[in-house]
């Protein structure tokens, strides 16, 4: 009965890839089959001195990076970030970490991870959107990898500017000391890993990573669903 109830619903109201927008067929969730095998992965896991690893030179002592996909402008990965972004559709971030998440755990870089914190929102843009696209990418990391996921270890002090039009120097100005931690967590060291939606300069990732090293002998490493290359 329920599945009959199933298939007259997607009759009407059909689920769609969430990268091409084409339906889904029976047994795919998400991202249709033929997306799934064309976005454009970086396998950044697998290499030191990737480029999103050196976003952060200079910045701060990053452990180690990775994004799982390139972002290209009008192409499905930008799709993908849009509905999650700005639809609060949960499963592309559930989709997209349990993808990455399952490939993290097979690489050496990441296997001493033992905690994964998502890049804050300020309380008023939480408020007004309702989410933090950034939970939803780390609860699918936390299921694939079996780790805990810690929403609120970070607290960012106060709402910025987009940084959308910004050069990179006013990017890093924009939220330099701009997170702090929440203190009802003990500041036990710990192997975090800090995680986004997408990384073009590094600047806010860079500010959350400075806040979770003031912890001693605490190590950072960094995960995003996309790298904008600029």
């Amino acid at each position: 009965m329920f599945l009959w109830i199933n298939d007259l619903v997607n009759l009407f109201y059909p689920e769609v890839c969430a990268a091409c927008n084409n339906g889904l067929y029976k047994g795919e969730k998400t991202v249709c089959t033929n997306c799934l095998y064309h976005l454009p992965k970086t396998n950044f896991h697998k290499e030191a001195e990737n480029p999103v690893e050196k976003q952060f030179w200079g910045k701060v002592p990053i452990h180690s990076a990775t994004s799982l996909y390139y972002f290209n402008k009008g192409a499905r990965v930008q799709q993908l970030i849009h509905r999650l972004k700005y639809h609060g559709e949960k499963e592309v971030g559930l989709f997209t970490g349990k993808v990455l998440g399952k490939e993290l755990i097979k690489a050496d870089r990441f296997s001493s991870v033992n905690q994964i914190v998502p890049v804050p929102l300020h309380a008023s843009k939480l408020r007004s959107r309702g989410f933090n696209q950034a939970d939803f990418f780390g609860l699918g990391l936390s299921e694939a990898m079996n780790l805990p996921f810690t929403s609120d270890f970070l607290v960012r002090e106060k709402a910025t500017a987009t940084q959308t039009h910004k050069s990179r120097f006013e990017r890093f100005e924009n939220v330099n000391r701009l997170f702090v931690r929440n203190p009802k967590y003990q500041s036990e060291p710990a192997h975090f890993l800090l995680v986004d939606d997408v990384i073009t300069t590094g600047s806010t990732l860079s500010s959350c990573a400075a806040a979770l090293m003031e912890i001693p002998g605490a190590k950072v490493s960094i995960a995003t669903i996309a790298y904008a290359r600029l």
